[in-house]
């Protein structure tokens, strides 16, 4: 997800979107970057990109066990954050 800066790509706005998660890979790091692509709304068929932290490893989560899953994506002053569903 753009942070601002030279990227040219442009932000979600701020607001609460339902999301599938459409691919997933492990980083050097330990986070997980993940695709999402939203399903419902104005921005519908739109594809997210995130970093995420504190999904691998010690959450028993592999990016593979990610794919398909839906979640919620809120986006407030502009930083995302992600709650997979059950």
């Amino acid at each position: 997800m753009p942070t601002g800066g030279s990227d040219d790509r442009a932000a979600l706005a701020d607001g609460v979107y339902d999301v599938l998660v459409v691919d997933a890979s492990a980083n050097d790091d330990g986070s997980i970057s993940v695709e999402l692509t939203i399903i419902t709304g104005p921005a519908k068929g739109d594809v997210v990109s995130l970093r995420t932290t504190g999904l691998a490893g010690d959450n028993g989560f592999e990016p593979l066990d990610l794919l398909g899953v839906p979640a919620t994506l809120t986006v407030t002053a502009g930083a995302p954050s992600l709650r997979l569903e059950p």
